[in-house]
């Protein structure tokens, strides 16, 4: 099942390759069009890309007339794509690329093979960012958002980075599409920062929130300890091969085990995409232990856990996991203090639900009491550095946005429980954010750089507006054209 969790954001793509319904030898001949569109479709194959052309349309697999829009609409929908890219071969037909983005109503990129020198009789081969002028002004009439990719070359660095980006983009609004996020138990009666209107995110972005109470966690839990107890050994066993520390008795290291398994079989038969856990005295009363090392367990291993009952954090966490197209591991933290010595730099930290598969190599593990309560089953240990993103889904009143900062791991002093220090580049605008938008402390990250991609899918999911605070937006609008900034 967890293998299901991984790759649940494979995009498959409908490429409706495109060209003017006009040829002749040195203006957009159709062979020059099919040559270039096989290079599309081998550069799509080496990206291990799943995707459906238009080969059953024509003779050619190239879309150029308007009259065939319904017919590639209807066949991309039918084999259920989760994006389009409409590679203008020469000029292409804009009408018709408009027409089949509007009714699949899926994320859209259009790009075009930059254009060649003209043979010394003064012809042109392509004319393709022309077209792309042209179909751009209509998907605007169309009311259609899309995708660009200014004129390039398969080959070139621009046009990889720009598909890759689009690719985690497309991945984004997918997971939001048809998320179920579980919540067991209610939030914790004093942390009003969690709260979440059901109605408003069904209405708005379709997820649904499936509840269960914390006496139903403990009467699963048991059936697991009863019922499947080679199961929860051999889990035992992993956990103590990879962590040596552990001051939890056997007895309380299956019940960690067993509530993992609890939560999976409840999320497979709900069919969830995250969920959310209340970690509060009641909850420790019930189960008999902290549930921040199980939650760790399963968020590494693509089903993320949110504590706190934070509905919105496991929002988060979906979207910057699928941002990394499911390669990532998330985590979810509290932005708690700053650096004692760095301007820059904040501590993330949470009690212990950090994945032990982002631990730093240098950093021994140790699986032991909560700090606070002493009661077990928390995790201790500093996860590894490195390139970070940080984002946080949140709204008051109907009004929702998307936080996204770029930062980097540094080094800190120690810290119970289990923590990153990060530093950005101007900490003082992400905390002045925070405090001035819809926002609360916790925030889900990420290793790697994907502040673009969610910048981007926030542009195909209506009622979501993005919040970047680095890059900022005008250097987000750069992003393709200097790819080195």
């Amino acid at each position: 099942m967890l293998e299901e969790f991984k790759n649940r954001h494979r995009v498959k793509l409908g490429v409706a390759h495109t060209r003017r319904n006009l040829s002749r030898p040195g203006y957009f001949y159709i062979p020059d069009a099919i040559e270039e569109k096989n290079k599309i479709e081998e550069f799509l194959k080496d990206r291990e890309i799943e995707f459906v052309n238009l080969d059953f349309l024509n003779e050619e697999g190239i879309i150029c007339k308007g009259v065939e829009a319904d017919e590639a609409a209807d066949y991309f929908i039918k084999e259920g794509v989760d994006a389009v890219f409409a590679p203008h071969l020469n000029f292409g037909t804009e009408d018709a690329v408009a027409r089949i983005a509007k009714k699949v109503n899926k994320p859209l990129l259009l790009w075009g093979p930059r254009d060649g020198a003209p043979a010394p009789d003064g012809s042109r081969a392509r004319d393709s960012q022309c077209g792309l002028f042209a179909t751009s002004k209509v998907l605007k009439e169309f009311g259609v958002p899309f995708t660009y990719i200014p004129s390039s070359r398969v080959e070139d660095k621009i046009f990889q980075v720009g598909f890759d980006n689009f690719i985690s983009a497309a991945a984004v609004v997918k997971v939001m599409s048809h998320m179920r996020i579980g919540q067991i138990g209610t939030r914790p009666g004093a942390f009003w920062t969690v709260k979440y209107n059901e109605e408003t995110l069904l209405n708005q972005f379709g997820i649904e929130v499936i509840p269960i109470s914390v006496v139903d966690l403990k009467r699963m839990t048991d059936d697991v300890l009863a019922q499947k107890s080679s199961e929860v050994q051999e889990k035992v066993e992993d956990i103590k091969q990879r962590i040596q520390m552990i001051t939890l008795t056997e007895e309380e290291l299956k019940k960690v085990a067993a509530m993992q398994i609890a939560i999976l079989d409840w999320a497979e038969a709900e069919r969830l995409s995250a969920a959310a856990l209340l970690c509060s005295p009641a909850f420790r009363e019930t189960m008999g232990i902290v549930p921040c090392f199980a939650m760790g367990e399963l968020t590494g291993a693509g089903f993320p856990v949110a504590c706190e009952t934070d509905i919105h954090g496991a929002v988060t966490s979906l979207m910057v996991q699928a941002a990394t197209k499911g390669r990532c591991e998330t985590f979810l933290a509290d932005m708690t203090i700053r650096h004692p010595e760095n301007d820059n730099a904040e501590l993330l930290w949470h009690c212990g639900v950090f994945p032990e598969n982002l631990r730093a190599e240098d950093c021994e593990p140790k699986l032991a009491d909560h700090y606070g309560p002493g009661i077990p089953g928390v995790g201790e240990y500093r996860i590894k550095g490195g390139d970070i993103t940080v984002a946080r889904f949140d709204g008051t009143a109907g009004e929702y946005r998307l936080l996204i900062a770029e930062g980097r791991g540094t080094t800190g002093p120690h810290n119970k429980g289990t923590y990153l220090w990060a530093e950005f580049k101007d900490w003082v605008e992400l905390e002045t954010r925070l405090i001035n938008g819809p926002y609360i402390h916790h925030c889900s990250g990420v290793h790697g750089h994907i502040a673009m991609a969610l910048y981007e899918a926030c542009k195909y999911i209506p009622g979501l507006n993005p919040d970047p605070v680095f890059p900022t937006k005008t250097e987000l609008d750069r992003f393709l054209i200097d790819l080195d900034k």
